[in-house]
């Protein structure tokens, strides 16, 4: 049997205000396309699949034209989709009864039955091959979100939840089984130790203390497709437990590694190999700097000019970090002027600047200084100092003294 497992396509994102249908479109007539030529027997999607709970309505058709197209190009293809954090459980079930005869499961929430058990029947799901032989089952785990594994029966330790729902499916799957049959987990969590993305990746408990043990998923489980994390990996470097990563870079700490995804082939319940399929990339993601404004506004003068015949939805997306000592009110401006004319999209300045950030607190050494103690031009000095790295120049301390006296003026008013 072959799967290939994907996740975390986060449908309708924007990128600093920009729309990624493009790109979107693009990975998924890739993915249609390997499809038709490679022939699975599964498709696993371990959620995120919108980039929020109310994804816009062109979001929702990407979805539901690629499982149609999916389907009418291989009829026995089983498609199965969780739900993540990112997602509504609701909406990503509502269409359920109609995409079942599409052969697509879609799993967006974890119920209990009347006497407080486990409803498990709704998450193992039977995954045959293409002459229709159940080859394996699949245990879908959605997020789990507090109030679905907590209360009055289950206890307040949210962990302990987690891990209870995990033990309870899969001891339901290994007396459901029938010999040779494997077990395929999808899971949407922050596994322990897993290497997170900067900027993309929104934590699922404050502090990342939901992060799970590797142990949850034990050796009875053949293969564990995860979501979550965007940087494809292993976990504990278990050649079984793996993030997919995003089709896509979702921010601009994801240039760095190749997306991709995986390529899945058992015999039996035996894991026989794990290929990655890497995904061209429609459009790339540009960082400069960070670097002095002097430095920026060369690499931007060094920028390949627009060509005319090319497609301008494929032009980079360009990040820009410039490190200041002093205000440049006009910063956007020149920016904005270097790039006339060039083939990039510019997305976002980020200024950084060369102040310590010292607050002057007991940890460094200094005295501890009352506020009263100081004048408003001192404290003016102060905060320059630190946010500039060099002291604040006559010229700009005048301005704050006409400013100041303005306001001082204003408050004085009845």
């Amino acid at each position: 049997m072959r799967l290939f497992h994907t996740s975390d396509w986060h449908l309708g994102q924007n990128l600093h205000g920009q729309e990624r249908d493009f790109e979107h479109a693009c990975f998924l007539e890739w993915l249609l396309r390997q499809l038709t030529s490679e022939k699975p027997d599964v498709l696993l999607i371990a959620g995120d699949i919108f980039d929020t709970v109310n994804p816009p309505v062109k979001a929702q058709e990407r979805l539901y034209d690629f499982i149609v197209n999916a389907h009418e190009q291989n009829a026995n293809l089983t498609i199965v989709m969780i739900a993540g954090n990112h997602d509504s459980g609701s909406r990503i079930e509502l269409p359920a009864p109609l995409m079942r005869r599409l052969r697509t499961h879609a799993l967006g929430r974890v119920l209990w039955l009347d006497d407080g058990q486990l409803d498990v029947e709704r998450l193992l799901l039977p995954l045959p091959d293409a002459k229709g032989k159940v080859k394996a089952w699949c245990l879908a785990l959605p997020f789990l979100r507090p109030a679905e594994v907590t209360g009055a029966q289950l206890g307040d330790d949210y962990l302990r939840g987690i891990g209870q729902v995990h033990e309870w499916l899969i001891a339901a799957a290994n007396s459901k089984r029938k010999k040779g049959q494997a077990l395929i987990a999808i899971s949407h969590a922050h596994m322990a130790g897993g290497s997170v993305s900067e900027d993309s990746e929104r934590s699922l408990i404050i502090g990342n203390a939901e992060a799970l043990p590797a142990s949850l998923f034990g050796p009875s489980i053949s293969y564990v497709a995860l979501g979550h994390l965007h940087k494809p990996q292993k976990v504990n470097g278990e050649e079984r437990i793996r993030y997919s990563g995003s089709p896509i870079p979702l921010s601009f700490s994801e240039i760095g590694y190749q997306h991709q995804i995986l390529d899945i082939t058992l015999d039996g319940d035996t894991l026989v190999k794990v290929e990655p399929r890497l995904i061209p990339r429609a459009v790339n993601l540009q960082r400069l700097g960070p670097a002095p404004l002097a430095d920026i506004l060369v690499q931007l003068k060094d920028l390949p000019d627009i060509d005319l015949l090319a497609d301008v939805q494929r032009q980079p997306w360009l990040e820009v970090r410039v490190r200041l000592d002093e205000p440049q009110p006009d910063l956007r401006h020149q920016v904005e002027t270097a790039l006339q004319g060039k083939a990039v999209r510019l997305v976002r300045i980020a200024a950084e600047y060369a102040g310590n950030g010292s607050t002057g607190g007991a940890d460094d050494g200094a005295a501890l200084i009352e506020l009263d103690q100081l004048s408003p031009q001192e404290l003016f000095s102060r905060a320059w100092q630190d946010t500039y790295g060099n002291e604040v120049d006559e010229q700009t301390l005048k301005d704050f003294a006409v400013l100041l006296q303005d306001v001082q003026m204003e408050s004085e008013q009845p």
